[in-house]
């Protein structure tokens, strides 16, 4: 079987950028199965990702093309990496009390649907720990009851984040706000989901607050976390119409599925070297 991988790449837009990557790749013995590029007007940037697979010698084909690429990556003052395909993301999932998120990403691992491998599931509650038991996935809990444990539960994601080279972190429906300082820490490589109404309600009971209010749209927002609550770069998002005949639980199962949905497309592109950050604002290779 050939082997094959994903380059993404940033740098500020000009002309000759994809000619020199593409002659970096030829020159290193590499043949591009697949290439998306997009130039931003609004910020001036350049983006690209490539899927290339080696001719010969494949075992030697990174080291290649890391010493053809790096005059190009000088040249133009590239962002860059390069990943080996079927590569699995080394995921930290955080939970609390709702677990449909939890439940449809350790689904997906299982069954090799999603590019992730998830170490650990560390939550403030334990109701995901029988989920986390059934497909075979170590569980911790650590209680949110003061700052000094919302504290210690922060310093728990930092030590997992580096005793297994976490690459992503998934806020899957947990319910406490991270500091600005774990932001900043995570910064490019957290993922949140959230439910998006029309009108938005915040607070408790947002379904009841629905559908006391007939709500017609409703829906979910995955984005990167930053310090800003839930005001991070938006990586996908989803609606679905409702009517006055669903009750504030079937509105809520609406929404959970919605969510779940949502966050596993986020979470793939992530994983595959499809997202790439454009400011405030993603970049998504489909």
């Amino acid at each position: 079987m050939q082997k094959s991988w994903v380059l993404t790449l940033k740098c500020v837009d000009g002309p000759g950028i994809v000619h020199a990557v593409s002659g970096a790749l030829v020159a290193a013995g590499g043949n591009i199965e697949e290439s998306q590029q997009f130039a931003s007007l609004d910020t001036g940037s350049f983006f690209m990702r490539i899927e290339v697979t080696a001719v010969a010698q494949p075992e030697t084909f990174e080291a290649r093309f890391k010493e053809c690429l790096m005059p190009v990556v000088n040249r133009y003052s590239m962002q860059w990496s390069l990943t080996e395909s079927g590569h699995k993301l080394r995921t930290l999932l955080l939970a609390s009390k709702a677990t449909h998120c939890v439940n449809d990403l350790l689904y997906r691992q299982r069954n090799e649907q999603l590019p992730i491998d998830v170490p650990l599931v560390l939550s403030n509650h334990t109701v995901a720990s029988d989920l986390a038991a059934f497909y075979g996935v170590p569980f911790e809990h650590i209680p949110v009851v003061d700052q000094e444990s919302k504290q210690r539960f922060e310093d728990r994601i930092l030590e997992v984040v580096e005793e297994h080279d976490i690459e992503l972190v998934v806020l899957a429906r947990y319910m406490q706000i991270l500091s600005p300082a774990l932001c900043e820490k995570l910064a490019g490589r957290a993922i949140n989901i959230h439910h998006s109404f029309l009108p938005g309600f915040k607070g408790a009971n947002p379904y009841r607050q629905a559908h006391a209010r007939g709500v017609k749209l409703i829906g979910a927002t995955a984005h990167f976390v930053t310090t800003d609550l839930d005001e991070g770069p938006i990586i996908e998002q989803d609606v679905v119409r409702v009517d006055h005949a669903s009750s504030p639980e079937k509105l809520q199962q609406i929404g959970q599925d919605r969510e779940a949905q949502t966050l596993r497309r986020a979470v793939g592109w992530f994983a595959e070297n499809r997202v790439l950050l454009d400011g405030n604002r993603t970049v998504i290779f489909q």
